[in-house]
């Protein structure tokens, strides 16, 4: 049962994982591979708008992902954008990251490889990934600019869109996890975290939205 304090928990974490950025004209959009294909569809509209002359769909699979996506998640993206007009030319494809780190580093020696010059880049996630997202990218690219960007949507459409509360919570505590013991591990940079965010967190974690914890990480409970 997702009582009404949860869900008031869970909507500061969404909230707060949103970082407000306004997309602008980059080097390149970095599409991130997940469960989501919006993600690609995102990328797509952006790429349309102008906001990019090329993408980068990065990911493999995952065990959330290897039975809907079997070629790859950066595969499917890819295959996405093309049904949607997007050129093969202006497309490529990162099929070895399995993690947020690895997109982001896989994706700068690619673009590398191929010659282009990076001064900043368009990060296209899921909407609760952005903040992550972009911390990640700040300690591993720190001299490239990064803009987030996601599907615009409430956390009403997003759990309408993926059909499990239950899970959307499960993902949205995970990641608000990574953001405060990440840093430490030099994975990403360290955010400001608002007290208010983390109680919230806590809350969620003693109701049992934990199957995205970290499990190296202990999980710390409410007072």
């Amino acid at each position: 049962m997702i009582s009404e304090q949860d869900w008031a928990d869970t909507r500061l974490l969404w909230d707060y994982q949103q970082m407000g950025h306004e997309p602008r004209p980059c080097s390149v959009g970095i599409g991130l591979g997940s469960h989501d294909l919006g993600v690609a569809d995102t990328t797509v509209d952006l790429y349309q708008r102008g906001m990019m002359p090329l993408i980068v769909f990065t990911g493999a699979t995952s065990r959330t992902t290897r039975e809907r996506m079997p070629r790859g998640e950066a595969e499917h993206y890819r295959d996405r954008a093309l049904e949607l007009g997007v050129p093969t030319n202006v497309i490529l494809v990162e099929p070895n990251a399995r993690n947020t780190g690895q997109n982001i580093t896989l994706s700068r020696d690619l673009l590398e490889e191929h010659g282009v010059d990076v001064s900043s880049v368009l990060l296209i996630s899921k909407p609760y990934e952005e903040r992550r997202a972009h911390a990640t990218a700040r300690k591993l690219w720190p001299e490239v600019e990064f803009v987030s960007a996601s599907t615009p949507m409430t956390l009403a459409e997003y759990v309408d869109a993926i059909q499990d509360a239950r899970r959307v919570i499960d993902m949205l505590v995970g990641s608000l996890q990574r953001l405060l013991i990440y840093p430490a591990q030099g994975f990403m940079v360290a955010q400001d975290v608002p007290t208010d965010v983390v109680r919230a967190y806590e809350r969620l974690a003693s109701r049992g939205f934990t199957s995205r914890l970290a499990p190296e990480a202990p999980r710390r409970e409410s007072a």
